[in-house]
């Protein structure tokens, strides 16, 4: 198990007794902090069975944060949850030290003591703010929206909705079994899921990568899907008991939606529904019409829907990749019935892919200008022994990727094993430039997904020092070794 692995396990299993019962002490002096944000247990109820999760809310039971761009962040995270624990805030531009991963460089936040934050919000979007420990898995996520005062006149509404995947297991187990029994992760039928491993993908070449297997009739399988979950949700809840948003006939709605899943990606289905995709991780794109997204783990999107005039249910669904499972919610209009949703659909959904990514334009770009650096990050590993490396190395064994301040960087993301990773990098945004070497001037994001046997190039400005997490958005693989650095140097 890497360091990273056994600070997750602390963090999400070791109970700081003596604290539990004190009043919360501040561990960081800043100025006073205008909103609370306190990690607490709460209680949820999944498929008829109660369930003990965490909780990140405000003292009047809000879930999240929503702020406003152009002011400041300054929040105190408050820990009473009895555990230690450090929250990130991801896709915000923090300066170094408050950005919220353990050891780069703040320490894990014990239950009954108090972070304060406090940095400019520059940017408005659809973020989101998590554990950065296997407390993740937990539900220690919530929505972070900062809003942009010029949207303040907009007749729409909004309606922000996190997704996970749940497992009564502890997260602790759920690893284990990732990492100690092939049986747990070979190649097989799971449960109830016919595709959970073993997707075809024909058309590309044989015995040319290595890490790739095959199906014994010269086509190159991907593994999906590691782990089956006992349920999917939609703002805590399953289709058994969807959240039902009563909506104006002919009104437009804004949706904003966050992967908070640990390890599952999802198609948006609109359903009869087309939408306009306006954003991702919270940047502006050119309008992509559709009536289906993909969404990789920590990626979020922004989809504007104008409504039908008449009375009407719709159904908006996230489809579990490759999968037959699915989860979402329900728009209705006043006077509409809603009617019975299965938690399971008839056909798997797609695997996720590039194709919609090749497609989206940055509506803010980043300046043109060439590359200062090109760094190169090979990303391997396999489900046998669930090993999962970024250039050969496992995080307790990195070496950071060195950037100088004002360069601009490109980095190539490269692929080379058989399952998906959703790369994101801290502190910064990047702009997508190539797909299989094909240059573009794609969206901007934070996270980006990388197919098996494809590769993405991203490129920043080297603006924000310190040294930065860069890392697969998918937990078990992060904390079984996929995660280096970008350290700037003098």
């Amino acid at each position: 198990m890497t360091p990273l692995s056994r600070r997750c396990f602390l963090a999400s299993s070791a109970v700081a007794f003596a604290g539990a019962s004190l009043p919360l002490r501040v561990a960081m002096a800043t100025a006073s902090p205008s909103t609370i944000l306190r990690v607490d247990n709460r209680t949820i109820e999944v498929n008829g069975k109660a369930a003990k999760v965490l909780g990140l809310l405000q003292p009047d039971g809000t879930a999240g944060l929503r702020l406003e761009a152009g002011t400041r962040f300054q929040v105190r995270l408050e820990n009473s949850s009895g555990e230690p624990t450090l929250i990130h805030w991801h896709g915000l531009l923090p300066p170094y030290g408050q950005d919220g991963v353990p050891d780069l460089p703040q320490s894990l936040l014990e239950s009954g003591r108090a972070y304060d934050y406090d940095f400019p919000l520059e940017t408005p979007g659809t973020h989101w703010i998590h554990a950065h420990t296997l407390q993740e898995q937990r539900l220690l996520a919530a929505p972070l929206i900062v809003s942009d005062p010029a949207d303040a006149g907009r007749d729409e509404q909004e309606i922000t909705v996190l997704l996970h995947d749940f497992s009564f297991k502890s997260p602790e187990e759920l690893l284990s079994g990732l990492a100690g029994s092939q049986a747990a992760v070979g190649s097989m039928d799971h449960g109830n899921t016919p595709t959970a491993h073993g997707m075809p993908m024909d058309g590309m070449p044989v015995g040319t990568m290595p890490g790739m297997s095959h199906d014994g009739m010269g086509s190159m399988t991907m593994d999906l899907n590691d782990i089956e979950y006992d349920a999917y949700l939609a703002n805590d809840r399953t289709l058994q008991d969807p959240q039902v948003h009563r909506v104006e006939r002919g009104g437009v709605v804004r949706l904003r939606l966050i992967n908070g899943a640990t390890a599952t990606a999802f198609w948006i289905d609109l359903g009869d529904l087309t939408g306009d995709a306006i954003a991702v991780d919270g940047n502006p794109i050119v309008p992509v019409s559709g009536r289906r997204f993909p969404l990789g783990m920590a990626q979020r999107i922004d989809i504007r829907i104008g409504l039908p005039k008449s009375e009407g249910t719709w159904p908006i669904l996230a489809l579990r990749e490759g999968a037959v499972q699915r989860t979402g919610f329900v728009l209705a209009t006043k006077a509409a019935t809603v009617g019975v949703i299965d938690s399971a659909g008839t056909q798997p959904a797609p695997v996720l892919d590039l194709q919609v990514e090749s497609g989206l334009r940055a509506l803010q770009p980043l300046a043109k200008r060439g590359a200062d650096q090109q760094l190169m990050m090979h990303l391997a590993g396999d489900m046998a022994s669930y090993i999962w490396t970024i250039n050969g190395r496992t995080w307790d064994q990195h070496q950071p990727l060195k950037v100088k301040r004002g360069g601009r960087v490109e980095v190539t993301l490269m692929n080379m094993s058989m399952m998906a990773h959703p790369m994101h990098l801290h502190g910064h945004h990047f702009q997508i430039v190539a797909i299989d070497g094909q240059r573009m001037s794609g969206a901007v994001r934070d996270v980006v997904w990388i197919p098996p046997m494809r590769s993405v190039t991203v490129a920043f400005d080297a603006a924000n020092p310190g040294e930065w997490a860069f890392h697969c958005h998918h937990l078990y693989h992060m904390a079984r070794g996929m995660m280096t650095s970008v350290k700037y140097v003098a």
